[in-house]
């Protein structure tokens, strides 16, 4: 088994840390993981990410509501109950498709919303009753951070200090949760 350690360096400007991304990665070492109280724009680019695919699975999710509204105004107006309402005789529902059209764009608003925002929180361990995944709860407030994975501690401890962190961090192994070891730690 390897020594893989955790180490962490904590800044306290998103320019700090995104001066320090892209110098880290020009040295080509892997960025973990990178922890920041509010978005910083760019920082996707800076760390190589590839785009997400919630806005395919969104768009799904709104055809998903569209089909719903569309057989939920049939039922209701033309198979189960229905009426002659305001001149609209209940024939067929292609007939009176022009007056759902406001149901159907608020139910595939509804469903491509909510189901893009539980898919969100679900795919990120954010569901209520999920353990904490943060290492430092100043990340939440006012402080940035990087996460290292490395065999080679003092290697990144110097690139962090020559990158400007505040504060550099080691934690356990590789093998333990981060959740555990910040709670051993305190």
């Amino acid at each position: 088994m390897t020594n893989t350690k955790i180490v962490y360096g904590l800044y306290g400007d998103d320019d700090d840390l995104m001066k320090a991304v892209k110098s880290i990665r020009k040295q080509g070492i892997t960025i973990d993981e990178v922890y920041t109280p509010f978005p910083v724009h760019h920082l996707d680019k800076a760390l190589g990410l590839k785009k997400t695919r919630i806005s395919d699975i969104g768009f799904f999710y709104g055809l998903f509501g569209t089909t719903l509204a569309a057989t939920m105004t049939w039922f209701i107006m033309n198979h189960d109950w229905a009426q002659d309402i305001g001149g609209k005789p209940a024939f067929s529902w292609g007939q009176n498709m022009p007056a759902f059209i406001p149901i159907m764009f608020e139910l595939t608003v509804f469903c491509a919303a909510h189901f893009m925002s539980w898919t969100y929180l679900f795919r990120n361990k954010l569901y209520p009753g999920a353990a904490p995944q943060n290492p430092d709860p100043r990340t939440t407030d006012d402080k940035f951070m990087i996460e290292i994975h490395t065999t080679d501690v003092e290697k990144i401890k110097n690139v962090f200090i020559e990158t400007g962190a505040e504060e550099v961090t080691v934690k356990g192994d590789y093998g333990q949760s981060v959740n555990n070891l910040v709670q051993e730690e305190a």
